[in-house]
């Protein structure tokens, strides 16, 4: 992974209507677990871990580095927020650009919070780097990630296959200033 480039990390939290995008702490690990251990969350994503070998893995402090928010509600986790570089392995279009992605728990599936948390957290891209462009991959057989990035304002770049399925770049264009 390749940092965000000069963002001051962590940030204050981000607080919207119904939930607090915040650094992950200690207490999130089991919900961390949950979260790579979960069939549903991994349907489109190569499958889930052994919880085993997550329990012995899984650091007391989980994926604390720049660009992880943990998505709280009501004082727990319920997803997480990752925007980091893409990796040059990854899509040509890609490479070198803010990467988005999300897990969240199939408890807090269908109410909003993917959006209201993606949303607040582009908010926050585009005030700590302006001007930079965002780039979100997935499978195009997981419809609920294509309306969410639609939603979210990325149009695609390509399709292509790989892990066995098709799968979408999408790009949301640089927030200037002005914009």
């Amino acid at each position: 992974m390749t940092e965000l480039g000069p963002v001051a990390w962590p940030p204050d939290p981000i607080r919207t209507e119904r939930l607090v995008l915040r650094e992950p702490e200690a207490r999130d690990r089991a919900a961390f677990v949950e979260l790579l251990a979960s069939p549903e969350v991994h349907t489109y994503l190569g499958g889930p871990r052994a919880r085993d070998e997550l329990e012995r893995a899984v650091p007391g402090v989980p994926e604390r580095w720049p660009g992880s928010f943990v998505v709280d509600l009501d004082g727990a986790m319920i997803g997480q927020i990752l925007l980091r570089r893409a990796p040059e392995h990854h899509r040509p279009a890609a490479v070198g650009k803010a990467d988005l992605g999300y897990l969240f728990l199939p408890r807090a599936w269908g109410f909003g919070y993917a959006a209201e948390a993606c949303a607040a957290a582009l908010d926050w891209f585009d005030g700590a780097l302006p001007g930079e462009p965002v780039v979100l991959a997935t499978q195009t057989a997981n419809t609920g990630s294509m309306r969410l990035a639609a939603k979210l304002g990325f149009t695609e770049v390509e399709r292509f296959h790989a892990w066995g399925a098709e799968q979408w770049l999408g790009m949301r264009p640089p927030v200037t200033a002005s914009d």
